[in-house]
């Protein structure tokens, strides 16, 4: 079974998804970028998605080598280290957000920042945030003990992403380590908009439902309504982060920007609610 993490903004997320469940839809999961295009732009941005119709939103912290990350994303976590942004600005975007919305706000990093910053100042200053919890794509499980005593402790889910590569006994025991929700990453790769979600998703969330009862959300490739209905036809949530930043990137200003972003969401929460 997997980690129950009781209480805290954790349990926001799991009452958000089981809310979604119980409509008999997929749950719409948004990312965006903390610092971009600015801190305030960045956190005004996520507003307007949570307007538009997303359920919960990841906040990436950006960092220079993000591995997982496509050009789309790289490009903006580019911008907003040019900006100087800190994680000080992520868990202010994590608690302007979360306060303006009342809905779940997860923060989504690499390991290193954290270790740098200190697992327990920042579990601590994430949950004062009204933080939900973090994903933490390049975290091993078997390396991840003394976070997630720390973020049990203070009440914050632990998501941790499982792929297509991932056998059936590894995928055991990286849902019996999380919490929050399974991060089923569609297919091998960086993120980015991709033409098709393919099969391999449908398979990886047989799979990883077999192990956990935990729900099981898909990212990377997701883009536009068609194939977010496409997922939500087998996932508990569809994962949407390059279209939502590619949307900004290609606006002539900001505020075009924000309503390219809160039209993208109302039409991806369609979407979810359709079913393909």
């Amino acid at each position: 079974m997997s980690a129950e993490v009781t209480g805290g903004q954790a349990q926001l997320l799991a009452d958000t998804l089981a809310a979604a469940k119980a409509e008999d839809r997929a749950a719409l999961i948004a990312y965006l970028p903390a610092g971009f295009p600015t801190v305030d732009g960045g956190i005004a941005a996520i507003k307007a998605v949570f307007d538009g119709g997303a359920d919960v939103v990841e906040v990436g912290l950006p960092h220079s080598d993000p591995v997982l990350d496509g050009p789309v994303i790289q490009t903006a976590d580019d911008i907003a280290l040019r900006g100087g942004v800190r994680i000080a600005d992520v868990l202010r975007t994590v608690r302007e957000a979360h306060a303006a919305s009342g809905k779940p706000v997860l923060v989504m990093t690499y390991w290193n920042p954290i270790d740098r910053y200190g697992v327990e100042r920042f579990t601590t200053e994430l949950a004062e945030a009204g933080g939900a919890g973090c994903i933490l794509p390049d975290l091993p499980v078997q390396e991840s003990a003394l976070w997630r005593e720390h973020a049990e402790k203070q009440g914050l889910a632990t998501v941790f992403v499982v792929a297509p590569s991932s056998k059936d006994e590894r995928l055991a025991e990286i849902t019996a380590a999380g919490s929050g929700f399974v991060y089923a990453a569609s297919l091998m790769g960086v993120t980015g908009t991709r033409e098709s979600v393919g099969t391999q998703a449908q398979e990886l969330v047989r799979r990883t439902r077999a192990t956990t009862e935990l729900p099981v959300c898909v990212g990377l490739g997701v883009s536009n309504p068609a194939q977010a209905a496409e997922v939500a036809g087998f996932a508990d949530g569809v994962i949407v982060g390059s279209a939502f930043v590619k949307r900004m990137l290609d606006a002539p200003d900001e505020q075009a920007g924000l309503e390219a972003v809160r039209a993208l969401a109302g039409e991806l929460a369609e979407g979810v609610r359709r079913r393909a």
